[in-house]
């Protein structure tokens, strides 16, 4: 920014002891704070980083292919639960008093002050293990009315981890892309979300009471 001063001469001749004063004058040029101004604001606009908006990929089945009556057998149901509190428990076949869900241990990082936190390895590991197990498994997403929307995600998140790890293993030990796999090759998590209804309160009830006598919930 630069200013240039203009000296103006005393009007008139005018004769006395007291000497005119000089006026002066001051002209500022704007142009070069325009200049930062607009430097400012494309530098503003090439380095911001915009908020990308969040969304989950969920590969549904063929329209052909849903069947909204379909039977699977207990051996080949893995439940999982969230309570109202947002802990996780899981059971295989269906409750019954000598089959109560079971709590996935809380993360190691856990404060005293955390009652339960939430632990993606330790979900991600049983869902893994259970698919090994047996390929014909089914899982039952079952979540309560209090618990929090991102109990839902997680579950989704690590579903959707575990179908494509397992897809790019599939693929890089049969020497293609992922996307050159058949029907018969890619694996397909098989899951569904269910209604919490009053019985699973029941059963949540005496799995709660089953966790506390093993030292695992205060």
């Amino acid at each position: 920014m630069a200013g240039d001063v203009a000296e103006r001469a005393p009007k008139g001749g005018q004769k006395g002891l007291r000497r005119p004063k000089r006026r002066i004058s001051i002209r500022i040029d704007m142009t070069p704070m325009v200049d930062i101004a607009f430097l400012l604001l494309i530098f503003y606009m090439v380095s911001t980083v915009f908020s990308m908006p969040q969304a989950m990929e969920i590969n549904l089945p063929p329209a052909d292919d849903v069947v909204k009556n379909l039977e699977v057998k207990e051996s080949n149901l893995l439940s999982i639960r969230v309570d109202g509190e947002s802990r996780f428990w899981w059971n295989m076949k269906t409750p019954s008093p000598d089959n109560l869900p079971m709590l996935l241990p809380t993360a190691p990082d856990t404060p005293d002050t955390v009652l339960y936190r939430f632990n993606a390895d330790t979900l991600r590991g049983l869902l893994v293990e259970q698919n090994r197990a047996n390929d014909k498994l089914n899982t039952l997403v079952l979540i309560h009315r209090k618990a929090n929307y991102a109990d839902m995600v997680n579950i989704l998140d690590e579903i959707d981890v575990i179908e494509r790890s397992w897809n790019k293993f599939t693929a890089d030990g049969l020497g293609k892309k992922v996307d050159e796999l058949t029907r018969d090759e890619k694996f397909s998590y098989r899951y569904a979300i269910g209604d919490w209804e009053e019985r699973d309160d029941k059963i949540m009830g005496a799995a709660i009471v089953q966790a506390q006598e093993r030292g695992e919930l205060r």
